[in-house]
């Protein structure tokens, strides 16, 4: 017995085998990533309904109990910095350091990078935080990915394909998206559709979701309800328009991304103390606007069951504006996908209220401007408009929209283009790279000096 399978895997092994063996080794993938992403989200889940509850019961509670949950946080700030400072890679998304090890300019210890960033992530999100499970996730079965490509002994090459295969997992599994996993592997990791690419990614993501879908069953992310249909013809300029606006209040974003992480590099605290200060304005938020703590998910789907005025909305917007880029400066693991779609599910609302409101749309089409919203944010912020349409199609369930998807996320596209936006996380990529190079020279001219310094001293002695 031991000697077929030895003989099996010698077969398996043989370079005519490469797409076989990415089918195979990306389904074991893709359980795997399906099996950590469940957890991961399911913790994830369990904070959405214990959070609010817990705010609830602290604003009839004595000041006593507040000040405990107060201590609690900074406890917690004090753990992240520990996991931050421990694997600097388990910081921030996890989508640009992906990019990096593909690039060949970043490396990754994946089981520690595996624990840390879930731990992390978990903590961080659930205690409230403006970020979102997809960056993490992505990373997670990104470490699947490479480590069954490293106890396989598979070479380079072979093991990238792997990494990618687990990075679209994550995203299908975090989505409850297997298309826009393989997409997502094809346009923004590797931006090369290649079929040994195509091969592991769809095996993974395929796998994954089904895994997931296990234990959240078949339902969509978003709880949108009924989505008309629209016509795009008769819709074209306001379907133009709504591009534009919402790509206009994604113009902000990146700039204001890398302003905050500036920010909070020059910020005279304690580098311990950093991970506090997006905590401690989340228990501020959580009496005062509790709807944005969080990833977002209970937001969008509140917009179609409540009927919030313009004003209010802009306050929404603004508050999961700031409290987002409040979170990720601070470099506390997590992402900022879903934060992403939550603002573009919010343009799209206050957009549809003005245009409810001036008599250029009817009420029951509101909600087709937030589906339309959030796609229109993703293709502006992260410039990979097919991920966003497709991403969108099975987060919302409305796959009878692919045609105005694709209208408004191109034309959101062009305003980043004429703009000169650059996708976010290349973007946040080159930063990491720049910092890294300036510590490495900051580094090279202190020993410089000590060398110089020693020679003097020896000169002087003799």
């Amino acid at each position: 017995m031991r000697a077929k399978v030895l003989a099996l895997l010698d077969w398996l092994a043989e370079p005519q085998r490469l797409k076989l063996r990415l089918f195979l080794e990306g389904n074991l993938i893709g359980v795997l990533t399906g099996a950590v992403v469940a957890a991961f989200r399911y913790l994830l889940v369990l904070s959405e309904h214990v959070l609010p509850r817990l705010y609830a019961q602290l604003a009839q509670a004595p000041w006593e109990l507040t000040a405990l949950w107060l201590a609690a946080l900074a406890c917690l700030g004090y753990v992240l910095y520990r996991i931050v400072r421990a694997e600097p890679m388990a910081s921030g998304s996890g989508i640009p350091q992906i990019e990096g090890i593909l690039a060949g300019k970043m490396q990754m210890n994946w089981a520690r990078v595996l624990v840390l960033k879930f731990a992390g992530a978990v903590l961080g999100i659930g205690a409230g935080l403006s970020l979102g499970r997809e960056g993490p996730s992505v990373q997670l079965g990104a470490c699947l990915g490479q480590g069954v490509g490293r106890l396989a002994r598979r070479a380079p090459g072979e093991d990238r394909y792997l990494l990618t295969a687990g990075a679209g997992a994550g995203l299908a599994a975090a989505f409850n998206a297997p298309l826009a996993g393989v997409i997502f592997c094809l346009e923004e990791l590797t931006k090369d559709f290649s079929p040994l690419v195509l091969m592991g990614a769809v095996a993974a993501s395929v796998t994954a979701t089904t895994v997931t879908q296990e234990f959240f069953g078949l339902a969509p992310v978003f709880h949108m309800g009924e989505v008309p249909a629209l016509a795009t013809g008769h819709a074209f300029p306001l379907l133009v328009l709504l591009g534009a606006f919402v790509g206009s209040l994604s113009l902000a974003f990146n700039r204001t991304l890398t302003a905050s992480l500036d920010t909070f590099a020059r910020l005279r605290l304690p580098e311990a103390a950093k991970p506090m200060v997006p905590l401690f304005a989340s228990c501020a938020l959580g009496f005062a606007l509790p709807q944005v703590l969080g990833g977002g998910s209970p937001l969008v789907d509140s917009l179609v069951t409540e009927d919030y005025g313009l004003s209010f909305l802009i306050v929404l917007f603004l508050g999961k504006f700031f409290f987002t880029m409040l979170c990720f400066g601070s470099g506390v693991p997590g992402g900022i996908f879903l934060p992403m779609l939550v603002l573009g599910a919010l343009g799209g609302a206050m957009f549809a209220k003005a245009a409810v409101l001036t008599g250029m749309l009817a009420p029951a089409l509101a909600v087709d401007c937030m589906v339309f919203g959030m796609a229109a944010y993703f293709a502006c912020v992260v410039k990979s408009p097919i991920t966003g349409t497709v991403l969108i199609m099975e987060m919302t369930g409305s796959f009878a929209h692919m045609l105005p998807l694709i209208l408004v996320s191109m034309t959101a596209y062009l305003v980043s283009e004429v703009t000169g936006g650059a996708p976010v996380y290349e973007m946040l990529l080159a930063r990491s790279l720049r910092l890294r190079e300036r510590a490495r020279e900051r580094f090279a001219a202190l020993q410089g000096a000590r060398c110089a310094g020693a020679v003097r001293k020896e000169t002087k002695d003799e």
